[in-house]
């Protein structure tokens, strides 16, 4: 297959598949948290949160691979608006269904969701569109959240953020200088982690949190772009499922220490973010599928992980507020947490086909 010299490039199989089951292992996290933080039951999927710093390395990689070639042919203006036209329409889904739901969730966990005036959340709803995070003082949940509408949006400020930090410095990095880089954001994980006991954060427009976001963003974005420029992928036979299931278990491993995010959970959510997510995403994309079944699969979990990651939110809001009223234990409400489960992955593959991928071509053909 030919490409011209700007067109996509082909993707790596493995990784599009990795990156759904991280996807779905995030939708899992959200699902059995609501149990969590309403009737304070154990956390299954106990480190799912740890699937953003995936999600960073994993862009990391895929931006070097799909553009280090390509500076001289490619202006800063033109990278970005490819970025735009490839994040932001899901963006736009997100936050226009946190909106059309916002009011189903008022409930006692969502107190000031039955206070807030439709044009206070049509103004947030303004602001999310554009990515304008908006402070604590200025909530209309309860939770402090700099998207209100879709909490999972906080990550794209950051994904954004790395872009634009490749695009106009760090692409002109050589590999000594990005290695430097590298070590020196391992090293502030390293802090965090031993600090806090954890790298939860990143959500809340403050000194800690932005702090926290950017520590989860530099070292995994980053080191994904030196793994790429390192090259000499290994191959690795079965890699795609020796690869999730190491992934799996790694957002599966229960908190060490409970609430209390202890040290000893610090060093694992380190070796985590520091080791394994990096040498998954190697192994990774040195690893082919062989039968046409394996390479369907991938391409569909690839597909839908950005979908699914962006719309969960919303129908996630609305089931822990059911939660919340009810008190059900999740014995009591699996058949409604496995609705919410099928529903969001059938509304993800329905906007990915019939909205993502026609507006992106759209948008792609306009510029």
């Amino acid at each position: 297959m030919q490409h011209s010299p700007l067109s996509s490039k082909p993707h790596f199989e493995v990784l599009d598949g990795l990156r759904g089951v991280a996807a779905i292992m995030v939708l899992l996290f959200h699902i059995f948290e609501t149990y969590n933080i309403v009737n304070k039951a154990p956390l299954l999927v106990g480190h799912g949160y740890l699937a953003v710093d995936f999600f960073f390395a994993l862009s990391g990689f895929v931006i070097g691979y799909a553009y280090d070639d390509r500076w001289g042919r490619l202006s800063v203006r033109d990278f970005l608006k490819r970025r735009v036209i490839r994040l932001h329409p899901m963006v736009v889904a997100g936050m226009l269904l946190g909106a059309a739901l916002f009011y189903f969730g008022a409930s006692p966990e969502y107190a000031l969701i039955a206070g807030t005036p439709v044009w206070k959340m049509a103004l947030y709803l303004l602001l999310g569109l554009l990515l304008i995070p908006t402070p604590p003082s200025a909530d209309i949940r309860g939770w402090q959240e700099t998207y209100t509408l879709d909490a999972p949006c906080w990550s794209l400020f950051f994904e954004y953020i790395a872009n634009i930090l490749y695009a106009l410095f760090i692409r002109r990095f050589s590999k000594v200088a990005l290695a430097v880089l590298v070590a020196l954001a391992a090293g502030a994980v390293l802090l965090v982690t031993i600090a806090h006991g954890s790298v939860i954060g990143g959500w809340v427009l403050s000194a800690k949190h932005m702090g926290i976001g950017f520590t989860r963003l530099i070292f995994p974005f980053f080191a994904g772009l030196l793994l790429y420029r390192i090259g000499k992928l290994p191959r690795v036979r079965k890699g795609f499922l020796w690869c999730s299931l190491i992934l799996v278990a790694v957002l599966a491993t229960p908190s060490i220490g409970g609430l209390e995010h202890t040290y000893k959970n610090g060093l694992f959510e380190a070796f985590a973010i520091l080791i394994v997510f990096p040498a998954i995403v190697y192994l990774g994309a040195g690893s082919k599928v062989k039968s046409a079944r394996a390479a369907s699969l991938c391409k569909l979990l690839g597909d839908i992980s950005y979908p699914v990651y962006l719309v969960n939110y919303p129908i996630i809001y609305i089931f822990t507020g059911w939660i919340s009223k009810t008190k059900y234990s999740l014995a009591e409400s699996w058949e409604m947490a496995t609705l919410v489960f099928v529903a969001t992955i059938a509304l993800s593959y329905a906007l990915l086909r019939w909205y993502d991928i026609p507006v992106r071509r759209w948008l792609a053909k306009r510029n």
